[in-house]
């Protein structure tokens, strides 16, 4: 009975730790909200964001899209030619990818390589203190450092998912023609013949609810960082962890709703 009592007791420790940290990150969005709807604005700090989850954010988006493009016409070609649909690679490919691949890999790839960072960057700046003297010189940090974070992330990530999208059909493309043999008119024709203006928007809807994710989570562990370099660590590891495990929750929510 000790034993059961303990496991029940551990459980419910976990699930209450589990309530808190939802509050904890509710509360910390709603006064994000609040105070970076007013002014001022900091229009450079959205610039440097724009330009971080942006711009910085194309070369490993590209070659994941390219990759991934060209391995889904290679797994279709060889699963479809058992029942000699080649025909519906075309297709797969493009749906794959402006449903799925394109937001799910989009996200993840900027979770691991820009939520890291925001997070490293404001625990740094929450350990060394840097935060109590912005609010120290009537600066709202919220306002300065996470509301532009959480904006751009939201407004950004569509073009990554969208040029992510065109990427990967572009390998799709190239496996289909230079190597499977396809004729190019053929492979474009199917391509777009199969193409709904829903399974493009779908994506790009999925895309900015990721960025949001990515951005809050990456800002609520700076936030939360205590304990100096091992601490600003630990955070980096949770915000990336929990960045891809809410992509690949939201995702599930998302395909539920949208289709």
């Amino acid at each position: 009975m000790v034993v059961i009592a303990r496991f029940l007791e551990r459980i419910g420790h976990c699930f209450i730790s589990f309530l808190a940290s939802i509050g904890s990150i509710s509360l910390f969005l709603c006064k994000s909200l609040v105070t970076g709807g007013s002014p001022p604005y900091y229009w450079k700090q959205f610039a440097r964001q724009a330009l971080q989850i942006g711009y910085f954010s194309l070369p490993v988006v590209g070659m994941t899209a390219l990759f991934t493009g060209i391995a889904m016409a290679l797994q279709c070609s060889v699963g479809f030619s058992k029942f000699t649909a080649e025909t519906a690679i075309p297709s797969v490919v493009m749906i794959s990818m402006t449903r799925e691949l394109g937001p799910v890999l989009t996200a993840l790839m900027v979770a691991g390589r820009l939520g890291a960072s925001m997070t490293a960057e404001i625990g740094t700046m929450k350990v060394t203190e840097q935060i109590d003297a912005m609010t120290t010189l009537s600066v709202n940090s919220l306002k300065y450092l996470v509301f532009p974070r959480l904006l751009t992330g939201l407004i950004l990530l569509p073009f990554l998912v969208f040029i992510d999208d065109v990427i990967g059909i572009l390998g799709g493309y190239l496996t289909g023609v230079y190597y499977l043999g396809f004729n190019s008119s053929n492979y474009i024709h199917n391509t777009f013949s199969g193409m709904e203006m829903w399974d493009v928007l779908s994506g790009l809807i999925k895309g900015a609810a990721f960025g949001f994710t990515v951005c809050l989570m990456g800002c609520y562990h700076g936030y939360a960082s205590r304990g100096g370099a091992e601490g600003v660590g630990r955070a980096t590891t949770n915000s990336v962890v929990s960045s891809s495990i809410l992509i690949l929750l939201l995702d599930c929510i998302l395909t539920f709703l949208l289709f």
